[in-house]
């Protein structure tokens, strides 16, 4: 999978867009206004950079998504597991739980069926 990188600024539109999408551009400037307070100007720049990542498509002036919020979590979380664990997903998840002692019944039953969907060989 390749990795889908967004910066902060990009993030913030990009969470209006997937909320709203399809939307008309001008009423993208309206909301982007209202939710993180940028200026018309601000708004096409960062709309401009999302379009060259292949973000986002804007046509007829209607902004749409071409890459869906889940697929960036999915390449996020994967980048962070890569860098910050060494790419070991037991140490990732050993930091995640942190100080918790034991996991919820319901957490480790999800846990164990996720695991046993994605153990090598299963389909």
């Amino acid at each position: 999978m390749e990795e889908l990188v967004l910066f902060e600024a990009e993030k913030r539109l990009m969470e209006i867009i997937w909320q709203e999408a399809p939307i008309e551009s001008g009423k993208l400037v309206k909301l982007a206004n209202d939710n993180i307070n940028w200026n018309k100007s601000t708004t096409y720049t960062v709309l401009r950079k999302l379009i060259a990542k292949g973000f986002v498509k804007n046509e007829d002036t209607v902004v749409s998504v071409l890459i869906p919020k889940e697929e960036v979590l999915i390449s996020e979380s994967n980048q962070i597991v890569k860098e910050s664990f060494s790419g070991s997903l037991p140490k990732f998840v050993a930091a995640f739980l942190g100080n918790k002692q034991t996991l919820s019944d319901e957490d480790a039953d999800a846990l164990m069926k996720l695991i046993n969907e994605n153990l090598k060989g299963e389909k």
